[in-house]
């Protein structure tokens, strides 16, 4: 790919977002062609060996009276007090990497939005692990970019090697986002995620996914419930 051709600066640790050609025929395919990893886009100023974008923290969000998955979320009108997540199968939210500029204007809508989880199985390669860690942030950081407001979601994969990047980019003292589904109070890699996380990022309040597990509970960190297929928000 020829980068000299989208006008960026790999140089600078600021962010420069890039100029666009016109979006409509030959200069639209082209752009799409030659944007296939984003960077047409935008850059962000990276954290840790890979370069993750950062993400913002968000210290407070208020009571959210519905969370909606992604792919539910089409025909709802009312969202502006209600919370998104994308807490299922990939291909259900790949399109928000795939063509972010479509989904901003409807994204700015919802109260609160948490990053998208694309998966990092720990039976993928290594490097694909990586590259969900990083299309996550980049899709979290362009959201805030516009005015978005994202809460982090927290996930390393079953591979112990997700642990020396799996918080790269995540902010400090703000609330994140953790999915306890599929799991149990006897999950020890689970509970090694969360400790890591808790020590590291020293999280304002946890919004967990799932059960508040008891182990979870020990560490006396506020933590609000997202209830698995419910409508519900309850503290906990």
């Amino acid at each position: 790919m020829d980068f000299t051709r989208m006008d960026f600066d790999f140089a600078g640790p600021t962010f420069k977002k890039a100029k666009k050609p016109p979006r409509d025929g030959a200069a639209e395919r082209q752009f799409k062609v030659e944007n296939i990893l984003n960077l047409g886009y935008a850059q962000f100023p990276g954290a840790g060996a890979y370069d993750i974008p950062i993400i913002e923290p968000v210290y407070e969000i208020g009571m959210i009276d519905e969370w909606i998955k992604f792919e539910n979320s089409y025909t709802r009108t009312d969202i502006e007090d209600k919370g998104l997540i994308f807490f299922s199968d990939d291909y259900q939210f790949e399109r928000v990497w795939n063509n972010p500029d479509r989904y901003i204007d409807r994204l700015k809508q919802f109260k609160v939005v948490l990053s998208p989880d694309f998966s990092p199985y720990g039976d993928m390669p290594l490097a694909t692990q990586i590259f969900n860690h990083y299309r996550k942030h980049w899709c979290a950081a362009y959201w805030q970019m516009h005015g978005v407001t994202v809460i982090p979601t927290i996930r390393a994969s079953t591979d112990p090697r997700s642990l020396d990047f799996y918080l790269d980019g995540e902010p400090k003292g703000g609330i994140v986002a953790f999915s306890t589904m599929w799991s149990d109070d006897l999950d020890d890699e689970m509970r090694e995620e969360f400790r890591l996380m808790v020590e590291t990022l020293n999280p304002c309040k946890v919004l967990v996914y799932g059960k508040v597990l008891d182990w979870i509970k020990a560490y006396r960190i506020p933590t609000q419930q997202i209830l698995h297929f419910s409508k519900t928000w309850r503290n906990g």
